[in-house]
């Protein structure tokens, strides 16, 4: 088990060391990961590839981040926490360096594979540490805690990426690879992980591959987060094609950076209604993606973009903090976090072309597809909670 003492052990309600080492070096990190943005860019500015080509490359990076989250929960199961999320932001630092200096084509598409293969190593640990820090019905507020500061720290990336790019896109994949390493030096220096002895002794249950809980879940996940691929590549777009500059966009994510972090209050208790939280979020984000969908001046873009963000709010902790309350043991937590977290990888993998085909129809199309995929979501939360309601997670269900 992992034992993190609170910052002040007389004061409940204070965040743990150890979670807080967390969501800084998380923002650190996200710092840096902008470079990916311009992956596509980079591939046809510097190497002069196709866009077909630079589309096949980002392709791969995404497809690669799914087996990268699977190995990322069995390393947090078998030798630990902290060791895993080190590893895994150092090997994303050697993946960036790699496109940095790739002289070709071929270099970056092996630089972005690698990159993939690493990138979504430390996240199993680092959720399953956030689990094992705090009280179970703090839980969702923490992984609010852990994105808010994601929220906010992309918001500064967009300076960064902005500032650096101007010289030489090969900057941003050095910038993200020293942010990485930086990340890494915090964990490694002020989080305490005693799961390296613990975990292997714990490692049982069922597969979470064989818990329809847990498979369930993870089609709730999917079809949020391909709701949310669509609107991240639709954005930049929709602003553009409304007659508004690029910078217009950075300030539509900072005003959802700044209601992410004052939704954060609407977490407090939601351990006992995941659900109502959930089906919230996924109405507030359906009626932010309509208003989106019509809306020219900037204020209504905002209006829009604020609404989602509230509902992004309500999506991401309860959901994360659910999963981790399926699993039977601490040993088996990241293996369920991670079998989880791959619904991001799905989506990253089909987000991209499904839009691409949604924006050929026009700016409207791919809000409102998006806005209908959340009502669909929606109206099957019912039936999920009835098979992962908090009071069914302590018996596994196999299948």
């Amino acid at each position: 088990m992992t034992v993190i003492q609170p910052l002040t052990s007389h004061q409940r309600t204070r965040w743990p060391r150890s979670l807080v080492v967390l969501v800084i070096a998380r923002a650190v990190n996200r710092l840096g990961s902008f470079a990916m943005a311009f992956m596509a860019v980079a591939l046809v500015e510097v190497h002069g590839a196709s866009l077909a080509t630079a589309g096949a490359v980002v392709t791969a990076f995404g497809a690669a981040t799914i087996p990268s989250r699977l190995l990322g929960g069995w390393m947090a199961d078998t030798v630990g926490r902290r060791p895993t999320i080190v590893a895994g932001l150092v090997a994303c630092a050697v993946a960036q360096f790699v496109i940095a200096a790739s002289p070709g084509i071929t270099g970056a598409l092996i630089g972005a594979t690698l990159l993939g293969l690493a990138y979504e190593i430390y996240e199993p640990a680092s959720q399953a540490l956030i689990a094992e820090s705090v009280e179970v019905e703090r839980r969702p507020q923490a992984y609010g805690l852990y994105g808010a500061a994601m929220a906010v720290a992309g918001v500064a990336a967009g300076a960064v990426a902005a500032l650096v790019g101007g010289i030489d896109l090969r900057l941003l994949f050095v910038a993200d690879a020293l942010t990485c390493l930086c990340a890494a030096v915090l964990v490694l220096a002020l989080v305490r992980d005693t799961t390296a002895g613990d975990v292997r002794r714990q490692r049982s249950g069922p597969s979470p591959w064989r818990d329809r809980r847990l498979l369930t879940m993870l089609a709730l996940g999917t079809g949020f987060a391909s709701a949310w691929i669509l609107s991240t590549i639709a954005l930049p777009l929709t602003v553009s094609a409304r007659g508004h500059d690029a910078a217009a966009t950075g300030w539509l994510l900072v005003v959802a950076a700044l209601v992410t972090i004052a939704g954060q209050r609407l977490l407090r208790g939601a351990a006992a209604r995941p659900f109502t939280l959930i089906r919230a979020g996924l109405v507030l984000m359906a009626v932010g993606f309509a208003v989106i969908a019509y809306a020219a001046p900037l204020p209504l873009l905002a209006l829009g973009s604020a609404i989602v963000a509230l509902g992004e709010v309500l999506l991401l902790g309860p959901p994360i903090a659910l999963v981790a309350g399926l699993a039977a043991t601490d040993g088996s937590r990241a293996g369920y976090l991670a079998a989880y977290g791959t619904c991001w990888g799905i989506a990253q993998t089909i987000g991209p072309m499904l839009a691409t085909g949604l924006l050929s129809h026009g700016v409207p199309t791919v809000w409102l597809a998006a806005a209908g995929l959340c009502l669909g979501l929606t109206a099957v939360t019912a039936p999920v909670a009835a098979v992962c309601s908090p009071r069914r997670c302590p018996e596994p269900v196999e299948g």
